[in-house]
């Protein structure tokens, strides 16, 4: 069922489960789509929307002779704009709160999806905006304003002989997860019913060296920093602590091996989600574990932890959300502290 859920900022804070709490100025209650793989009932508002074909004219085929150079950069500028608008722009989709590096399988069967999945796959690089939900004190349920954008792989095809069927040719979809973002506004309804919004994409170490920057002020501006790096050697580093002194990351590996669904999932997907970032890459280091941990589909061996590091505001509390979290999961795995 499509749920439509109307925006504004919440003075409060997300309760997760996982006992993070997630910044209410990180969700986001604009209008959405909700759109899922169950029925087909859609309740929206109308967005009006009022854009024209700007035309660029040589000398040559300038309408008038006396052609305003400021006209001319208003009009160029303008279609800079629509050309930034479309890289800046995409469609929202309140799925799942993916990680980068994650991958999302579905059966697709809601016709307002494949309608949006129809449309994306045009492009040569087809893709949408991912965001998930956040669950506040209140018990209401709010979108997030953080999400990635994922690209659209087609896996199967349906074999459809009804040639007037236009929802056919899609099955079995992966999204991929990639580029984090932050939905800046522009948000609107499109005439194919779903919603776009203007989004900005984030990158790691980017947001490291700003935090970096703005802790200037500070006798020791690299203390922040040490501070995550030593919680990331935390994750990786050989560990006294545990059997045949391995690694944090090593050990929840040994323990979700013994705990699969099927053969080879843990070994699936490590390689879906490649090289282990480094520890000097704090942040895309804690992304990495947390999609370890928090796999796709779900395994119910740890917290969830997605959303409170989709909305985390320093790689310090990136790395302490996930090396948390890995630990508990781990004494869970082990029987030593089971969480449920």
């Amino acid at each position: 069922m499509f749920l439509l859920l109307f925006s504004f900022i919440i003075p409060f804070i997300v309760n997760y489960p996982s006992n993070y709490l997630v910044d209410a100025f990180s969700v986001n209650r604009q209008s959405f789509y909700k759109i899922d793989t169950g029925t087909c009932s859609t309740h929206f508002t109308s967005t009006s929307s009022h854009g024209g074909i700007t035309k660029l004219y040589s000398s040559s085929s300038s309408p008038s002779e006396g052609y305003d150079d400021d006209l001319f950069a208003s009009l160029l500028q303008s279609r800079i704009n629509q050309v930034s608008d479309q890289e800046t722009k995409l469609p929202l989709v309140v799925l799942d709160s993916m990680l980068p590096r994650q991958i999302l399988k579905l059966e697709i069967k809601n016709k307002l999806l494949l309608e949006l999945l129809n449309h994306r796959l045009k492009r040569e690089t087809p893709t949408l905006g991912m965001i998930g939900t956040a669950r506040l004190r209140s018990g209401e349920v709010v979108n997030l304003n953080t999400g990635v954008e994922v690209e659209i792989n087609v896996k199967n095809k349906m074999d459809d002989d009804d040639n007037d069927n236009k929802y056919s040719g899609l099955n079995t979809v992966e999204f991929v997860a990639g580029r984090r973002f932050n939905i800046e506004g522009g948000l609107e309804t499109t005439e194919g019913g779903w919603t776009e919004g203007r989004v900005k994409f984030l990158d790691s170490k980017a947001e490291e060296e700003n935090e970096l920057r703005a802790n200037i002020g500070f006798v020791d501006p690299v203390v922040p920093f040490a501070k995550a790096y030593s919680l990331a050697k935390q994750l990786t580093s050989p560990n006294a602590n545990l059997p045949e002194n391995v690694s944090l990351i090593q050990r929840w590996i040994e323990l979700a091996k013994e705990r699969e669904h099927q053969e080879g999932q843990i070994e699936k997907l490590l390689l879906d989600l490649g090289d282990r970032p480094k520890e000097d890459e704090p942040s895309e280091l804690a992304f990495w574990v947390g999609a370890l941990i928090n796999p796709l589909p779900a395994m119910g061996v740890s917290m969830e932890v997605r959303p409170a590091l989709l909305t985390a505001k320093s790689a310090g509390e990136r790395v302490e959300i996930v090396l948390v979290a890995i630990l508990r999961s781990i004494k869970h795995m082990d029987g030593s502290a089971p969480m449920w």
